[in-house]
């Protein structure tokens, strides 16, 4: 069960939910703005219900690729009746134990597109401070995943997801023993390497009661020196740039060569010397503040853009080429935004004042 929550425009209130039936068969539900209100007294985590006369509907794609082809919408009309243990002729079901999850060691070899939502249950690692990321300076939080092969990975919780990321670095500060959450519906973000970030349609339980939970929190008990000392040699929650995936256990590492002749698009792992060989190269481009459309131009003034259909400005972004060296070959890429920013040590603006002024 998801909590309360606004749509991209605004214009309504909605609260996910995800029901299961006795053959364990999963189907999301939705909730919108007086029903939220209307049925928070009565439904409740792992309870059983006789839910008639939901209404059907194709689940939307505009916000992602969905999980389930369809979705209830809990309305009104909905006759929603509580089955409770005296109930002489409905029993409730047994807690469920069924999970639609994807371990960590598999997301490097999922084809991965913008729309791809996944549902992952993982070890908590690190908690970063709140703060504002990217160029649009959008509120997210970092977070340091495990699972129990010693795969890691940063999730971004972006926006409003804050009050559930503050929920779990406050439970992080008092409680003894490592958190373990169950994600659904979340993005693969393949920007700057890859990661995890939270999605429209995108839940969170915070150490859920499903058996591979409780067996995950058990296996955190017994190892958390190991994988807190792990996350501190590997990762640094206290850094401004766009996370970056730590190489998971077990992934193997290719040669610069080989990179060209793979049969598919994806990602790599390479050990290789970075190198600048243009240094006459700008580093930064000048883009639109809203749209982010890269301009041809070094003159910052207001102008009129076409496809926000307003006066805006234009902002430098760091971008900038470099070459992966090994002793195989070598290949040539792209670093840009704040990953670049901290490679030279300079924000955008003073990149921007140096070679562009």
């Amino acid at each position: 069960m998801g909590r309360p929550r606004e749509s991209p425009d605004k214009k309504c209130r909605f609260q996910n939910l995800i029901l299961e039936d006795e053959e364990e068969c999963q189907i999301k539900a939705v909730m919108y703005a007086d029903e939220i209100e209307q049925y928070a007294d009565k439904l409740k985590l792992i309870n059983t219900y006789l839910i008639s006369t939901a209404r059907v509907k194709l689940s939307p794609t505009s916000y992602g690729k969905p999980i389930h082809n369809l979705y209830w919408i809990l309305d009104k009309e909905t006759v929603i009746e509580h089955i409770k243990p005296s109930n002489e002729v409905e029993k409730p079901l047994p807690p469920p134990s069924k999970l639609n999850i994807t371990t960590l060691d598999h997301i490097p070899h999922l084809m991965v597109d913008s729309a791809t939502e996944i549902d992952i249950l993982a070890i908590v690692l690190r908690c970063g401070p709140q703060k504002y990321a990217g160029r649009s300076h959008h509120r997210c939080r970092e977070f340091t995943l495990c699972d129990n092969q010693k795969n890691q990975f940063l999730l971004t919780l972006w926006e409003d997801f804050g009050e559930i990321g503050h929920e779990i670095a406050s439970k992080m500060a008092i409680e003894a023993d490592l958190i373990v959450i169950l994600r659904r519906s979340i993005g693969i973000s393949t920007f700057q390497g890859l990661s995890l970030q939270t999605r429209f349609n995108s839940t969170v339980r915070v150490n859920p009661n499903y058996p591979q939970a409780v067996k995950l929190i058990n296996w955190a008990k017994e190892n958390k020196s190991m994988l807190l000392s792990r996350a501190s040699e590997k990762t640094s929650t206290s850094s401004s740039v766009t996370p970056m995936i730590v190489t998971p256990t077990g992934q193997q590492v290719i040669s610069v060569v080989e990179i060209s002749s793979a049969p598919s698009m994806g990602v790599f792992y390479v050990e290789a010397e970075m190198s600048i060989l243009d240094e006459f190269q700008e580093f930064c481009v000048l883009e639109c503040s809203g749209c982010k459309q890269k301009k041809r131009t070094k003159n910052r003034k207001d102008f009129e853009c076409p496809k926000c259909n307003r006066k805006t400005a234009l902002v430098p972004r760091c971008i900038f080429q470099i070459d992966l060296i090994d002793g195989t070959a070598t290949t040539t890429t792209f670093i840009s935004a704040e990953l670049g920013e901290k490679l030279l040590s300079m924000t955008a603006e003073d990149i921007f004042d140096i070679t562009c002024t």
